[in-house]
Order: C-alpha cells, then structure tokens, then sequence
C-alpha cells in the first residue's frame, strides 16, 4: 500500500532523514520508536503531506503521495486537536459538513439528519455517546483524546497517523485508550502509523515496529547525517512468536542503552 523509496530529508545543512525504504501492506499497525530528535515527527509529517521530501518518493497505491494533506489521511496529536469553541457533537459533525457545503459549514434536511446518525455512531463507538452536548473544555485529557481520533476515523482515511497520541496522558486512562486504539483498528482495518517514545507501548499496539537511529555521527558536524530506521520488526501475535517479540524489543532496548552510553 505505502513504499518510501530512498527517502531523504534535509534543512539547509541539517540532515535529519536518510536512505529510508519502506514497504507497508494495507492493515499493519507500525509503531515508530526511537530517541527525541530522530526523525520520526518528520517521517509522519512526510506522509500526511505537511512536508516534502528532499530526495526520493513516496508511494501510494504505485502512486506519488499527495503533497497535501487529504481525507485518505486522518492525524491525531498528543495535543488535543479539536475546536475548543464547538461541542462534541459539531466537532465531528463539521468533518462530515465541510466536504460538501464549503460556504454555509451546515447541511440541511436528509443531509443533515444522515451525517448526524454518522457522528453519533461514531462517538459511541469512542465512548462518547453521553457527552454530545458537552465542550472540549468539560472533558477529561482522554476523553479530550478519544474526540480527536473521532474526527479523524469519522472521515474514513485510508491511514491514520498519530504523534505520541497518549503521551500527555495519566497511565491508567493511557491503558484505556491503548485498548480503545487497537479495538477500533481490528474494527476497520485502518493502516496506522504512531510515534512513540514508550518502548512498551509501540511492541503492545504495532504489528510492526520501526527505529529510528543515526548509524553515522560526526562530532565535528552533528547536522551532517540523519537517521534511518534500523530495526524494522514485524510482530506476529500468537504464543509461537512471543518469545521472538521478547528478544527483538531486548535488542532495541540494548541499542538504546548504547546511544545513551555513547552519547
């Protein structure tokens, strides 16, 4: 579905990515782990279309990668991306409007009445259906949250990127939402793309694990190389593959341990 064909990202002199190859088939759930500042926001901003490639191209379905964000792509944040001065109900609402009344925001009639019936359907299956009414403001941090993969899911992208979606959560509610993520991608077969710096949390969720490190390093010039994904695990979920999931994430974790050490 996706390939990322020697991809390179660079700002003036600063090379942040490098040689990344990819293939992703419809359906997988990669996790993108790594250390802060090694390319992986840049990576999902490449594939949402905010940014473009210095080098190299960006396939979908065989196809060059709109340069724009589209409906093909929904995007949730760790900052909650919603309206502040709409209810939950016209938060999603307004997603399903848009496309097809650009000048009023507002359909009317059957119209209406159909996007309505989408959008609370898609709050109940978030959890939301007692809070239509409600303002973001009246809602907790992970109800705050699960609004926002609302508005994306409610538009039916092909891929949904998220950028450390819980990281501003409390860990039991981030519990919560890990289990809300998985059952909605089950559900829809969404293929998703999450950065996350919780080690545990990209092996729990990805049926792919992808990390991103600078294999080159020059002191004299840190902004001369970028980093590349150099550990890229697919994850089977059955008890045959457990004890090859428990030796991959302790390969990464060991890597880990040597870029502090070295750092």
């Amino acid at each position: 579905m996706i390939e990322v064909r020697n991809v390179w990202k660079e700002y003036g002199d600063q090379v942040v990515l490098e040689r990344l190859n990819l293939k992703i088939e419809q359906g997988e759930f990669c996790s993108m782990v790594g250390a802060s500042g090694c390319g992986k926001s840049t990576f999902l901003r490449l594939l949402l279309g905010q940014e473009r490639a210095t080098r190299g191209e960006i396939l979908l379905d065989g196809e060059p990668l709109p340069g724009e964000p589209d409906a093909h792509r929904g995007v949730v944040f760790q900052r909650y991306s919603v309206f502040d001065h709409l209810s939950v109900m016209r938060n999603v609402l307004l997603g399903l409007e848009l496309p097809h009344a650009k000048f009023t925001g507002r359909l009317f009639g059957a119209h209406r009445r159909a996007a309505q019936d989408e959008a609370v359907s898609m709050l109940e299956r978030v959890g939301l259906a007692a809070a239509l009414d409600k303002y973001p403001h009246q809602l907790s941090g992970g109800m705050q949250q699960r609004l926002a993969i609302a508005q994306a899911l409610v538009m039916k992208p092909r891929v949904l990127l998220l950028d450390e979606p819980f990281g501003a959560l409390d860990p039991g509610i981030r519990k919560d939402m890990q289990d809300l993520l998985l059952k909605l991608w089950r559900e829809t077969g969404l293929t998703i793309f999450m950065v996350t710096h919780d080690l545990k949390e990209g092996f729990a969720l990805g049926s792919r694990v992808l990390v991103f490190d600078k294999v080159r390093v020059d002191p004299q010039a840190p902004g001369a190389y970028g980093a590349r994904i150099t550990y890229n695990i697919p994850l089977e979920r059955n008890a045959d593959s457990a004890s090859a999931i428990h030796l991959a994430k302790a390969a990464v974790e060991g890597a880990a341990r040597v870029d502090v050490l070295a750092a």
